[in-house]
């Protein structure tokens, strides 16, 4: 049974007491919408619109940028708790340390990280909004604001958006640490950012506002999937930030939010008007920018990193894959042979998978380059450069990816398949890691032309790029 929401309330009210709390509280986001419980159960006449304000005020969000949208925190925000507010001061406030450790993120029961600021930035714009009109500097809160810490100039080793990062633990995760050098936004700040504007948006329809915060944040982050996975789930939940996103933003128009917040910035600091040719830079930039970010964000799927489904290291010196590849292998698994519908039954399918590989077959590391779950998500195997162990005699043309569950007599979710066939060989392909003439192939085909039936077999065949290939 999947671990409740509110679980960890009671550990919540004993560190906010506590004089040690900074160095001993979990960054779970139960225990930050615990939190925000807290606060509503203060002043219970409290509104969402109010909660948010006194979570900015007491995480001291509340700059010339943001007061040009928001107003002014301190003015209309009512006071709360000292220890509350320390809790919010310390937890909220976005970072990123010389150590590569980012603040103020949070690890959501799905599996991913969340930046608070972009997110609670989304919703208050959202909740300041009048039904059925733009959200107004709800992109610029929650996406573009940050662009004041980048340069025109830059390396070209140097990275614009991510990278993704790594926590201490999953079952009390204290420390999150990049895997890289911080770019214009981590995908952390990015996850918030998206989150940000989906419920800023739905916000800004009076007829869908919550009476509740807290409750707004649990159904959006702890929602159970049931049997069919995301295919029956809420439109409205974490899990399909990057669909929703996707529907929601026109990327041109997201494009030009971040000239103007630049612009905003400058003025507010006394700066003169940009020349054309600093703002062509800036275009330039901006174009490269969004670029990345639509391949990376919007078309490529949410991969699960290794670190977090627990992979053990890889046994040896792994094989370079020689790029671009032909092909890509599709399998499924008969063990496991239920689809996973959990981060936490994803993640033990995955180090499952990995023990078998390793141990009783004896190879250097889980056989698939990827792996899909039902949960929404796709989980990183060998990954992208390593060659990996999936299929006899062509392991180093091709890709291989597998569903979690067996489905000789069934098919996997429509939302996974689409996960696979759409944008994770689309984000292969753009990511110049697949050729553009790829061909898609059922593992059957190639490993056991003997198999009687294969349901998922037979999709494939259905698919676009699908071919067949000589044993």
């Amino acid at each position: 049974m999947e671990r409740s929401c509110w679980k960890q309330i009671l550990l919540l009210v004993l560190i906010c007491v506590c004089t040690c709390a900074e160095a001993s509280f979990s960054h779970h986001m139960e225990d930050f919408i615990g939190a925000v419980k807290l606060v509503e159960n203060e002043d219970p006449g409290l509104e969402p619109l109010s909660v948010l304000r006194i979570l900015r005020r007491a995480a001291g969000l509340n700059d010339a940028f943001i007061q040009f949208f928001l107003g002014d925190a301190n003015s209309v925000a009512p006071e709360i708790s000292s220890n509350l507010s320390a809790f919010f001061r310390t937890s909220v406030q976005h970072t990123v340390t010389a150590g590569s450790a980012e603040e103020g993120v949070f690890l959501t029961p799905d599996g991913t990280t969340v930046a608070l600021t972009p997110l609670l930035l989304g919703l208050e714009a959202g909740f300041l909004s009048r039904p059925n009109k733009p959200v107004r500097g709800l992109l610029q809160l929650t996406l573009a604001k940050d662009l004041n810490r980048f340069k025109l100039q830059r390396s070209p080793q140097m990275q614009l958006l991510g990278p993704d990062g790594c926590w201490d633990s999953i079952s009390v995760p204290q420390v999150f640490t990049l895997m890289d050098s911080p770019g214009l936004l981590t995908t952390a700040q990015i996850n918030g950012g998206m989150d940000g504007v989906v419920l800023g948006m739905e916000m800004s329809n009076s007829s869908k506002r919550p009476l509740k915060l807290s409750d707004l944040l649990m159904k959006y982050y702890c929602h159970q999937l049931e049997r069919g996975g995301v295919d029956v789930a809420p439109r409205l939940i974490s899990r399909r930030r990057r669909e929703n996103f996707r529907e929601l933003v026109d990327v041109s128009e997201l494009s030009r939010q971040v000239v103007r917040a630049v612009e905003l910035q400058r003025r507010q600091t006394g700066r003169s008007k940009m020349e054309v040719k600093e703002k062509r830079q800036l275009w330039a930039l901006v174009r490269e920018g969004m670029t990345e970010f639509v391949q990376n964000y919007m078309v490529c799927p949410p991969i699960m990193p290794r670190c977090m489904w627990g992979a053990k290291p890889y046994r040896g010196t792994p094989t370079n894959l020689s790029l671009p590849l032909s092909y890509m292998f599709i399998h499924h698994t008969s063990t496991p042979g239920q689809p996973c519908l959990t981060f936490e039954q994803c993640s033990e399918d995955m180090r499952s998978m990995q023990r078998f590989h390793q141990d009783d077959r004896g190879w250097d590391d889980i056989g698939y380059s990827f792996v899909a779950g039902s949960d929404g998500y796709i989980y990183e195997g060998r990954g992208w450069l390593w060659q990996g162990a999936h299929t006899l005699g062509h392991n180093s043309v091709g890709y291989g990816v597998s569903f979690i569950g067996d489905y000789t007599s069934s098919l996997p979710s429509q939302h996974s398949m689409g996960l696979v066939r759409d944008r994770l060989a689309s984000c292969a392909v753009i990511g110049e890691r697949l050729k553009v003439d790829f061909t898609l192939q059922g593992h059957r085909q190639v490993v056991d032309t003997s198999c009687p039936g294969d349901t998922l077999y037979e999709e494939i065949r259905g698919w676009a790029h699908f071919g067949e290939v000589e044993k």
